[in-house]
């Protein structure tokens, strides 16, 4: 009877410590909506994403890479909502309206400390990060 008590305690703790390290893994909780909209930049693309205090967003010579179509850079518009993910991290939707993608269904720009990410390919690594401004 000991046994199988102390197998149960060590099968609970071993899932808390596990439900732990996933939640820390994913960033959930950690960004702040209010504090996203801002000029997003990188330097050595010349790749730019600002997104609006008012919900809206425009990016300027984007790769086409980055976001898993050809290779010229693209510029586009529309609007943004973050979204609170525990699966899959939080995000931000951009729902694409204007620009050189045409009428896109959207896509996902993931916040990662004062930088944003494009996942060309959800599984690896990021293909475009921007990092945020510094007011002039």
């Amino acid at each position: 009877m000991t046994r199988k008590r102390a197998g149960g305690r060590w099968l609970a703790t071993a899932l808390t410590a596990s439900a732990a390290l996933l939640s820390g893994c994913t960033g959930a909780g950690s960004v702040d909506p209010d504090g996203l909209p801002g000029v997003y930049r990188d330097d050595a693309s010349g790749s730019e994403i600002v997104l609006g205090s008012d919900g809206t967003f425009s990016a300027t010579d984007v790769a086409g890479k980055a976001l898993g179509g050809g290779g010229d850079p693209v510029d586009f518009s529309g609007r943004w909502e973050f979204v609170r993910s525990s699966g899959s991290g939080d995000f931000v939707y951009l729902t694409v309206d204007a620009g050189e993608l045409g009428k896109a269904g959207g896509m996902k720009l993931h916040p990662s400390g004062r930088a944003v990410e494009f996942h060309a390919d959800p599984d690896g690594p990021p293909s475009l990060v921007l990092t945020r401004a510094t007011a002039p």
